[in-house]
């Protein structure tokens, strides 16, 4: 899909179709009136015979509208005026996607990005469109031997602008919006695969890749090297799987070399059976999404690199199975982590932290300016905020702030939890420095306290994402989250939002 910015009267146009926006109750949006002018009152006559009445997401298609170049004339719905903010903004782009699928249009022209939204800018509002339109068409069909037939022939859309001193400053913002979406649709892409084929050893396959194609410093050690570091932590999980563990480390330097670096450390559980501690059957296959983490970090490594951020970036995944077998780790077993702190495994089923501590104890030899580690780690997250916003815990509050203020501008929300001390009780252990798990109150809370017992020398946030990386239902698969939170963070370091 070929994305750009024009300027100009979109009504004077040439386009396969024009795409306008309709207010509730029967109002037209600036563009839409400039289009009505110059067809001679033709979209009043529609509107007053209630053809169209602007509710969100209702469309009327128009062929042939007099006064203008454009094959065909979309009027979308766009609902009330006064409550066109983010989400009505983004599900009114989106709706244009869905609705561009039955027009048989080559091309389109659309309008949105010239309308008021809320208080968000130009740069927002284009950043978005070339999010959500992206997202809009990915399919999940790279396994499928036969194609999603329903694949629309759109091949081309423009974004209209209104003064053309703003075209520089939209297509900066096309340009970063696009990124953001090719990191997004990676993440998916990889989150999606089955577990026979996404395997630790292919997760570190793909990031050589990555590093080659956008000229990124890659490592992935292997299980003889975990040893020698002394990752007891990490190893106590992949003891059950046949598929060797991987610990996956990215090196994207956009910044001068004395800057200190963000490390993003993902979790990379490439299937999640609960080990010993095993899961129930009943969507067991979703487990093959406990790698969104580390997904995740590839994602948002190809957005630097594509928007060449001047920032020096760490990824860090440490990525394996979890299984239950005769080898495998059992409750009631004591391990020994890389930081020499020692932990009683309580249930196999809380795994995520166990490789995660290992990576968050490797990453104090970047000397980072901070750290964020993304985890698809607790079902408590999902209960407490649903499918709606990232868990966010931190020992910083200022890091804390950044991230949250990223998540606002990406429309790719969290939501900070405590991370007090009066939790930690809950991980007291009779034969070790710790339990993994605190029982059922506060599981995200503790799992984050866990995780925080080896981010002493350092900055250090979390991002609990077990209800925002996936969808389940008739739309089952992953999102892509939280790649635009990761992104706009960064992009607010670079300066660049």
């Amino acid at each position: 899909m070929q994305f750009s910015i024009k300027t100009g009267a979109p009504e004077k146009q040439r386009s396969a179709c024009l795409v306008v926006g309709v207010f509730e109750p029967r109002t037209l949006s600036a563009p839409a009136a400039a289009l009505d002018g110059a067809a001679g009152g033709l979209l009043t006559r529609i509107l007053e015979r209630g053809d169209m009445d602007g509710r969100a997401g209702s469309t009327l298609l128009l062929l042939d509208v007099p006064g203008t170049p454009a094959e065909r004339v979309l009027l979308l719905g766009l609902g009330k005026e006064a409550e066109f903010g983010d989400k009505a903004y983004r599900e009114a782009v989106a709706n244009v996607m869905r609705a561009m699928r039955d027009t048989g249009a080559a091309d389109a022209l659309v309008t949105l990005t010239a309308l008021s939204a809320g208080k968000r800018d130009l740069r927002w509002r284009v950043r978005q469109a070339a999010m959500v339109a992206q997202d809009a068409l990915f399919r999940a069909d790279q396994l499928k031997s036969k194609k999603d037939e329903r694949q629309p022939a759109l091949a081309s859309i423009a974004f209209a602008v209104d003064v053309a001193g703003d075209a520089p400053a939209a297509e900066d913002a096309l340009a970063q919006g696009q990124a953001i979406a090719s990191g997004m649709a990676l993440t998916k892409e990889l989150a999606n695969l089955p577990a026979n084929i996404c395997t630790p050893t292919y997760l570190g396959e793909q990031a050589l890749q990555l590093a080659r194609a956008h000229k990124l410093k890659c490592e992935v050690l292997d299980r003889e090297a975990m040893e020698k570091l002394g990752m007891g932590s990490l190893l106590s999980v992949a003891r059950g799987s046949h598929q060797p563990p991987r610990f996956i480390v990215l090196q994207y330097k956009g910044g001068k070399a004395k800057d200190k670096p963000v490390v993003l450390v993902g979790k990379g559980i490439t299937f999640d059976t609960g080990g010993i501690s095993i899961k129930p059957a009943a969507e067991m296959d979703e487990m093959k999404y406990d790698m969104s983490g580390a997904a995740s970090v590839l994602g948002t490594f190809k957005a630097c690199a594509l928007m060449g951020l001047p920032l020096n970036v760490v990824g860090i995944s440490p990525t394996t199975e979890n299984m239950p077998d005769g080898s495998a780790s059992r409750p009631g077993d004591i391990v020994t982590s890389m930081s020499g702190q020692t932990i009683e495994i309580l249930n196999t089923d809380a795994e995520g932290r166990l490789i995660l501590c290992d990576a968050l104890t490797y990453a104090e030899r970047f000397n980072p300016d901070c750290v964020v580690d993304i985890a698809t780690l607790t079902g408590a997250c999902v209960i407490a905020l649903g499918h709606v916003a990232t868990g966010l815990l931190a020992n910083d509050d200022a890091l804390a702030e950044e991230l949250a203020a990223g998540g606002q501008q990406a429309w790719d929300r969290a939501w900070r939890m405590p991370l007090w001390d009066d939790y930690q009780e809950q991980l007291k252990s009779n034969f070790a420095d710790m339990a993994n798990i605190g029982g059922r109150p506060a599981g995200t809370v503790t799992a984050a306290c866990f995780l925080s017992r080896f981010t002493g020398k350092y900055r250090w946030a979390h991002l609990d994402i077990a209800g925002t990386a996936w969808r389940s239902g008739k739309e089952k698969g992953a999102t892509g989250r939280p790649v635009p939170l990761l992104t706009h963070f960064l992009l607010g370091r670079a300066k660049r939002l």
